[in-house]
């Protein structure tokens, strides 16, 4: 993909989908280290099928470094998803052996940190209309906690002692500080702005209206304007105890089940103004943390409503794995020899 580069200028649908190709099939690849070590995933709740071909803001509970890979295991068998998906990560993982593939993918990093963080919300917000508009990214997966729940849980149960506020056990109080710059630029909502006096509406609508002038479309696509769905997912691992990356890459644990449980929830719900649409994101951790005391004490999620539930076993293709690896060593041979000619040819 570094080599396509130089042609995105001139091919630039062309050159995202075979991104976007490339990107499914990496991110298939992480999928297998998990599949292979025997961590299983099971997904319950609503079906998020829902989603398909609709603009989707992702908000997951944060526990450990494996959320994420476990997160690409459970959608890669799902059409559409990872090609189309942007994440919101800490810097550091910019500097991962994976960064690379997700600065080529333009995924966001954010940078932690009470001194950075308004320029780093800023920053998403020049982000939305750089590249999550014009390459018609559908899904948009944020972590509103801001950290591992082992390093927030005991500073948000302070925070909350302090405000009034629920103690969490099992997630920590999210930041609505990402939630809200995503919601003002592409919600449902965003027209209106969110802001609290009418000379901050008036600049942020100034600044959505610059912005939105450089959102072209770079790749032609069928979904809307703006976030249509919020996808709630929980994520839960065996007796609290988190898998980790090394987990994940080497297998080192006794294989185990994660269960991800789904909440749909129409973008129209969540309410404009700041005060409300804090107050809502709360009450959906609040939700979790009762889901997840519930899980832990009985083993499952409870159901809700009479709508359709999901209750599935994620099932990898066992025979797409060995032709991506097929793939993947013939590529790495095919450049061995292209760079050795060039080196031999200098040298």
């Amino acid at each position: 993909m570094m080599a396509l580069r130089i042609v995105r200028p001139l091919f630039a649908p062309l050159y995202w989908k075979i991104e976007g190709l490339m990107y499914h099939w990496l991110l298939a690849m992480v999928s297998m280290w998990s599949w292979t070590a025997g961590y299983e995933i099971i997904e319950t709740g609503d079906e998020p099928a829902a989603c398909n071909g609709r603009r989707t803001l992702v908000l997951a509970n944060h526990q450990s470094t494996a959320d994420v890979p476990m997160l690409m295991a459970a959608w890669n068998p799902r059409p559409g998803v990872l090609p189309n998906l942007m994440w919101i990560m800490d810097r550091v993982f910019k500097f991962t052996n994976f960064g690379i593939v997700s600065v080529l993918h333009e995924d966001f990093f954010i940078q932690a940190g009470k001194a950075k963080r308004d320029q780093s919300l800023e920053d998403l917000r020049q982000h939305i209309h750089k590249f999550y508009i014009p390459l018609a990214r559908q899904f948009m997966v944020l972590f509103p906690e801001g950290g591992f729940l082992h390093k927030r849980r005991e500073v948000s149960q302070r925070f909350a002692e302090k405000n009034n506020l629920p103690k969490l056990e099992y997630v920590s109080l999210p930041r609505a500080g990402a939630m809200k710059v995503i919601m003002e630029e592409v919600g449902p909502h965003r027209d209106g702005g969110a802001g609290t006096s009418k000379e901050d509406s008036t600049k942020k609508d100034d600044n959505f209206n610059q912005s939105n002038a450089n959102s072209k479309l770079i790749v032609e696509t069928k979904v809307g304007d703006s976030i249509e769905w919020i996808l709630d997912v929980t994520i839960a691992y065996p007796d609290r105890i988190p898998l980790h990356l090394q987990d994940v890459v080497c297998g080192i644990r006794p294989s185990c089940t994660t269960h991800l449980h789904y909440r749909l929830y129409p973008s129209s719900e969540v309410p404009a103004d700041t005060e409300g649409m804090t107050q809502w994101l709360y009450d959906r951790f609040i939700e979790k943390d009762k889901l997840l005391e519930e899980f832990y004490r009985t083993g499952k999620f409870p159901t809700k409503g009479s709508g359709p539930h999901l209750a599935r076993v994620v099932r990898q293709d066992n025979l797409r794995y060995l032709i991506l690896h097929l793939f993947f060593i013939t590529s790495t041979y095919l450049q061995y020899t292209v760079f050795r000619a060039l080196f031999s040819y200098v040298w």
